[in-house]
């Protein structure tokens, strides 16, 4: 992995393809939004491996999709811009996205399910204990790995995103065995970092595969935050609940953290900023970056590239949350938003800057006054409880 400072990136669908991409992949496409991505300073995309793609039975991965995937390192590689692969997706933008195999029979779930080209509400086996299951996920990653072992574009693999949204593992050990398992299928191909997606939903509860547990097998940790969708924050963009959870992460796993997914809806900034939506992500982005830096994370990934063209908004997920329309640093047509000059500004403070690390460890429970004397082994007795008190203490003395 290609040594950064502060690794800025930001996470990609394409604007007129969404989560259907894989099925209708266009190099020259992803070469433009790239190399757009580039020219804005980013560093990394983070790119998701539609699971149903990839793997349409157990046994079989797909080559087509595979091919598609070197082809987008490749991209990465000429317009200079990494890639990080997240495998088994799985959750995205409030829909669980499976293929058939790794579906049961009806069941309300909090997601529906997309499969096959149909949404419905299907129990989705729980790869944690499913040992055929497991070897399947075994099977994806050691074909993965091995397509793209050596690629300079290459920064790292992402075990999922926000897994605990589709399954939660019955226990604390078998997740450990997962990851033990996933991660050395990966590094027996080709020693390359290792994280898994976790979100702040891992933190309210304990759904048995938290920063601790991670960070027995992940080379480092990462928290996605999105302050409207936190119950116990007064305000729909509050940035500073951002670095609290990645401080919380830390101090729970012990390994730097990467903030791996925030951002903003124009639909939650025409609230806040009627008449003045782009202003507004401005504003959030940039105070959003800093206060994530200055916290001591080791880097930043925006969600996401882009808004998603209209004739994509009669299908899932956009027909079922409309909000996820907008989320784009970059409007529909390709043109970029106001909030791409705050990434461009901040990448150019970090290359021109020569003191701008901040020591990741100086987020280290024992370094951090607030958490003194607090015990990280308890926080999982009562989670939800802990984090308001937490966050309520550290505005107070922290921040």
């Amino acid at each position: 992995m290609r040594q950064l400072q502060f690794p800025l990136g930001v996470n990609y669908w394409p604007a007129g393809k969404a989560m259907y991409w894989w099925q209708d992949f266009e190099a020259a496409e992803v070469e433009q939004d790239f190399c757009r991505l580039a020219d804005a300073g980013f560093q990394v995309v983070r790119v998701f491996l539609a699971w149903e793609d990839f793997q349409p039975t157990p046994h079989k991965i797909s080559t087509r999709c595979l091919n598609h995937l070197v082809a987008v390192a490749e991209v990465a590689a000429n317009c200079k811009i990494l890639i990080q692969p997240t495998f088994f997706c799985g959750h995205m933008s409030g829909v669980n996205w499976m293929p058939e195999w790794m579906l049961g029979g009806p069941a309300q779930g909090r997601f529906p399910v997309m499969s096959s080209g149909k949404l419905s509400h299907l129990e989705i086996r729980n790869y944690y204990s499913d040992r055929e299951i497991i070897k399947a996920q075994k099977l994806q990653c050691r074909e993965v790995a091995q397509v793209l072992k050596g690629h300079p574009a290459l920064w790292g693999y992402d075990l999922g995103n926000e897994s605990s949204n589709c399954v939660i593992p019955p226990n604390r050990q078998a997740a450990r065995d997962w990851l033990a398992a996933v991660v050395g299928e990966l590094k027996g191909v080709h020693d390359v970092p290792v994280t898994i997606g976790l979100h702040a939903e891992d933190l309210e509860e304990d759904r048995k595969l938290g920063p601790a547990d991670a960070a027995l097998y992940c080379d480092f940790l990462c928290m996605h935050g999105y302050p409207f969708y936190l119950d116990w924050v007064d305000h729909p963009l509050d940035t500073k609940v951002l670095p609290f959870l990645g401080l919380i992460t830390n101090w729970l796993g012990g390994k730097r953290v990467l903030f791996q997914e925030f951002g903003v809806s124009d639909q939650i900034l025409q609230q806040e900023f009627p008449g003045e939506i782009e202003e507004g992500g401005a504003l959030y982005y940039r105070k959003a970056l800093h206060l994530l830096r200055e916290a001591g994370m080791w880097g930043a990934f925006a969600w996401c590239y882009s808004d998603y063209q209209p004739h994509l908004f009669g299908k899932p997920p956009l027909k079922e949350n409309p909000h996820e329309r907008y989320f784009g640093l970059f409007k529909a047509d390709g043109s970029h938003k106001k909030a791409v000059s705050v990434f461009q500004e901040f990448a150019k403070e970090m290359k021109d800057s020569a003191d701008c690390d901040v020591c990741c460890d100086a987020c280290a429970a024992g370094e951090v006054s607030w958490l003194k004397g607090e015990d990280p082994q308890r926080f999982y007795d009562n989670p939800l409880s802990e984090l308001i008190r937490l966050y309520n203490e550290w505005l107070v003395v922290g921040c």
